[in-house]
């Protein structure tokens, strides 16, 4: 198989977005904690509603924007998030993210440390719609669903812990699941056993993201650092 050229990317401030990217094909923002990526309540405005604002106005789009959304943030989680332009785009996205050929890597912070440095961890998910939480299972429970990330510990000072995690599957709420069951919540995550504040969403943040360009023969590495308050 041929290599492709890899491109890397870095987030650049606009007067109504970050932008990190943005082509005829892509637009990938940053997204901050606290706006849902879509979906949320009557009124509430959404990062795909910021996202199309923003390309009707630099492109003086008179009618409805196309925006695809491929994959999505948690409302407390910041970071890399990515819309398609055109539904080629999209389609053409999504069966990489289904057939999980992106590369996903994200921050977390922590009050402690794991007891491992770096690891896999494998284990099985399922959801408590009830609770509206992601919950450890058996592997024959109804619903359960098999899930895998590796992480690796960056750093440690002011009394947290930095890792860097890549998850290997795409459960809802995974992430913020599997490290509660390390008995390491991530830092303001009260839904998932943190009581340990945070000022703005949660301590989790999305990085990078790898992934094919959908048109052009481009491997892309779009990536953000965290905004304030994380430790510098």
């Amino acid at each position: 198989m041929k290599t492709l050229p890899e491109v890397q990317a870095v987030a650049a401030d606009t007067s109504d977005l970050q932008v990190i990217y943005e082509d005829n094909h892509l637009l990938l923002v940053n997204k901050p904690a606290g706006l849902a990526t879509m979906g949320a309540l009557p009124g509430v405005p959404t990062a795909l509603d910021v996202a199309r604002q923003y390309i009707a106005h630099r492109y003086n789009k008179p009618g409805a924007v196309y925006l695809g959304v491929v994959s999505r943030l948690d409302s407390a989680v910041s970071g890399v998030l990515i819309f398609a332009r055109t539904s080629k785009a999209a389609a053409r996205l999504s069966a990489q993210f289904r057939d999980r050929t992106t590369r996903k890597t994200y921050l977390a912070l922590t009050s402690r440390p794991p007891e491992q440095p770096a690891a896999q961890i494998e284990c099985w998910l399922r959801r408590d719609e009830g609770r509206h939480l992601t919950v450890v299972a058996r592997p024959n429970e109804t619903g359960a669903q098999h899930s895998s990330l590796e992480y690796r510990v960056l750093g440690q000072g002011r009394g947290h812990s930095l890792l860097a995690i890549t998850p290997h599957s795409g459960r809802k709420h995974q992430i913020r699941a599997q490290l509660q069951a390390l008995n390491i919540p991530i830092l303001g995550d009260r839904k998932y056993g943190s009581d340990t504040a945070f000022p703005n969403g949660i301590a989790l943040h999305a990085l990078s993201l790898q992934f094919q360009h959908p048109v052009l023969p481009e491997l892309l590495t779009i990536s953000t650092l965290p905004p304030a308050p994380w430790p510098a």
